[in-house]
């Protein structure tokens, strides 16, 4: 797996189009939600922002990136060569997916610092963090189940738009409208509780166990969606 996992840490730093998918833009995006921080807690709430910020680098940064990838090595039968090595499937796939996983994570914990720095530290940080994780593994297993619905690199930036966009939707609407209405919709949604904690943990007023119970619809997310991968993700390109 070590080796896969450098390999693919270095393309990322020389495939341009990457590069700009898993840096560029989650950094711009979050410099501008940082730069209007003032407005946009009136909007919102600092943890909003924190959501906002963490589903932007999750969405773009680490589930297009990986989906883009894993299509990628498919369509050059990168895949179906590894498969031929001592490695194991879960080791391969672990090797290909870890380095955006890694930078991303990178990124969120860089830009909720500069975050807290520039306003007021979160109330929970073990929460935020559990916040943080779970997503991540969330949007993983999504890329894995949408890497076998796409067929070539070009492809996936047609085929990751709905979930990045809808999980960005679902952390404004939660983030800005709150759980007061609608509380059950929101939360089961992907996205939505984790978004909830991220405000919870950052702004604080709400009992400790009370947050934890939001990890169980994004945990939910995940079992789901490594259900969705291990029936979807081929190894070999479609003929």
């Amino acid at each position: 797996m070590l080796p896969i996992f450098l390999s693919e840490l270095t393309q990322i730093f020389r495939n341009r189009s990457v590069l700009v998918t898993s840096f560029v833009m989650p950094i711009a995006v979050s410099a501008f939600f940082l730069y209007q921080h003032d407005v946009f807690a009136q909007i919102g709430s600092l943890g909003y922002i924190a959501a906002i910020v963490m589903f932007t680098v999750c969405a773009f940064g680490l589930y297009a990136s990986s989906v883009t990838t894993l299509a990628s090595r498919r369509q050059n039968l990168f895949l179906k060569r590894l498969r031929s090595t001592a490695a194991g499937d879960a080791g391969i796939l672990a090797g290909l997916v870890l380095p955006a996983t890694a930078v991303a994570l990178v990124q969120v914990v860089a830009i909720m610092a500069v975050l807290a720095a520039v306003t007021t530290a979160p109330d929970n940080i073990v929460l935020l963090a559990l916040a943080v994780l779970t997503t991540t593994l969330m949007m993983v297993g999504l890329a894995l189940a949408t890497a076998g619905l796409t067929n070539s690199p070009e492809h996936a930036q047609v085929t990751t738009l709905p979930v990045c966009l809808g999980v960005i939707a679902v952390a404004s609407w939660v983030g800005i409208s709150g759980t007061e209405e609608l509380t059950l919709l929101k939360r089961l949604l992907p996205g939505g509780a984790a978004t909830e904690l991220v405000v919870n943990a950052w702004s604080g007023g709400v009992a400790v166990t009370d947050s934890l119970l939001l990890l169980a619809p994004t945990l939910a997310w995940v079992v789901v969606a490594a259900a969705l991968a291990s029936r979807l993700f081929r190894w070999e390109p479609r003929r």
